[in-house]
C-alpha cells in the first residue's frame, strides 16, 4: 500500500511529522482503512530519501496514537480506522464544557478529539490552525471577530470544516452550527415582558472585557422600545451599582458575582427588590442563590449537532434555538 507523500525539505514542519500527516490525511480521505499494510521502513527510506530514524519516529507516533500496529516479521498495518478531529474553542467556561462533553460523548470510539483554545488571540488562532492542517479528519472551530480569520481557514476543505457558535466570517457555503445573538435573543425576551414591568428600569450589563457579539445590544434596545421600558447600558464594571426596583441583564458571570455580593450588602432580595437575567445557561445556575434566570442557547444541542457533522458526510447548516428559563432571580 502506497502513501500519498511529498516531502517538502523547505517546510518548517519536520519530515517525520510530514509522514505522520500524510498517513492521517489518507485515512481522512478513505485512501487507507483498517487492515491495510503500510510501506516498509526500507521502502519509505529509499523512495523519499528519509533516514530510518525519521521513519521509525513517524511510525512510533502513529502507534502511540493507536492509528497503526506492528506485526513481527510482517510490518506495519492500519490498526483501526481511527480518525482525529480538532475542536477549537474560544475559552474554557462552564457552558463551553457542556459543548465539549456533548460533542465527544456523541462520537464513536474510533474518533479522537483534540481540543485547543484561542482565547480571542489571532496569533494563537493562526498557530493552532496552521500547525493542524493535514493532521485531522475534520475541524470544528469557534471563530471570532478578526479580519485575518477567513484567510487562516481558507486552506481547510469546506467539507472538513464546521464553524460553530457565532456567525462571523462565514460564507453561504460554509458548514455551521450557530446560535443567533440577535433576533432569537429578542424573541426569547418577549415572554419576560410582563415580569420586567414590575421594575422601573432594565439595565444591560455589557462590560468592556466581554467578547459577546454587539448585535445583542441592538436587539435589547429594540425590545425595550417595543415594550416602552426605560433602559440603560453599562459597559464600565466599576460603574455597576445595584439599585432597588431595577432589573439587570448580563452577558458576564463575573457581573453576576458582583450583583449577588451587592445584594447581600444592601439587603436586597433578587426577584423581589431587584431582578437579574443571565446570558448562557451553566449546570450551576439553577442552584445559585434560589436559581438564576437565564437566556441561553442549548449548548448540549450545539455539541450534538457538531458531532453529527463529524460522523455523517453531509452538509450541516443549523441554528440552535435560544430559550428563556425563568427562575427566582427575576
Amino acid at each position: 500500500m502506497s502513501v500519498n507523500l511529498t516531502i517538502d525539505t523547505n517546510s518548517e514542519v519536520p519530515k517525520y511529522q510530514q509522514l505522520v500527516n500524510a498517513i492521517n490525511n489518507d485515512l481522512a480521505n478513505n485512501k487507507l482503512k483498517s487492515g491495510d499494510a503500510l510501506p516498509s521502513v526500507n521502502f519509505i527510506c529509499n523512495t523519499y530519501q528519509l533516514s530510518r530514524d525519521t521513519v521509525f519516529k513517524s511510525y512510533s507516533i502513529l502507534k502511540e496514537q493507536g492509528v497503526i500496529e506492528s506485526v513481527p516479521n510482517k510490518g506495519y498495518y492500519i490498526a483501526n480506522t481511527v480518525r482525529k478531529v480538532l475542536l477549537v474553542l474560544d475559552t474554557f467556561k462552564a457552558y463551553k464544557e457542556v459543548v465539549y462533553h456533548s460533542f465527544v460523548n456523541n462520537l464513536p470510539d474510533n474518533i479522537i478529539t483534540d481540543v485547543q483554545f484561542h482565547h480571542y488571540n489571532i496569533d494563537n488562532f493562526k498557530t493552532i490552525l496552521n500547525n493542524s492542517k493535514g493532521k485531522y479528519y475534520k475541524y470544528v472551530v469557534m471563530t471570532f471577530n478578526h479580519d485575518d480569520v477567513p484567510a487562516v481557514l481558507s486552506d481547510i476543505r469546506n467539507d472538513r470544516l464546521l464553524l460553530i457558535d457565532w456567525n462571523i466570517h462565514s460564507s453561504v457555503n460554509n458548514n455551521y452550527v450557530f446560535q443567533d445573538f440577535g433576533n432569537a435573543f429578542f424573541e426569547a425576551l418577549k415572554p419576560a415582558s410582563s415580569i420586567f414591568k414590575k421594575y422601573k428600569k432594565i439595565v444591560f450589563l455589557y462590560p468592556t472585557f466581554t467578547f459577546h457579539p454587539k448585535e445583542t445590544i441592538s436587539y435589547f434596545k429594540k425590545f425595550c422600545e417595543l415594550f416602552q421600558f426605560d433602559y440603560e447600558i453599562i459597559s464600565d464594571p466599576k460603574a455597576f451599582k445595584v439599585d432597588k426596583n431595577v432589573a439587570y441583564i448580563s452577558t458576564s458571570d463575573r457581573m453576576l458575582g458582583q450583583f449577588l455580593e451587592q445584594c447581600k450588602t444592601k439587603h436586597l432580595e433578587p426577584g423581589v427588590d431587584v431582578g437579574f437575567l443571565s446570558y448562557n445557561e451553566t449546570p450551576t445556575k439553577k442552584f445559585i442563590y434560589k436559581g438564576i434566570s437565564v437566556i441561553s442557547t442549548d449548548f448540549k444541542a450545539l455539541g450534538t449537532k457538531a458531532a453529527e457533522f463529524v460522523t455523517k458526510d453531509k452538509p450541516m447548516q443549523y441554528y440552535v434555538p435560544t430559550e428563556l428559563i425563568i427562575r427566582d432571580s427575576l
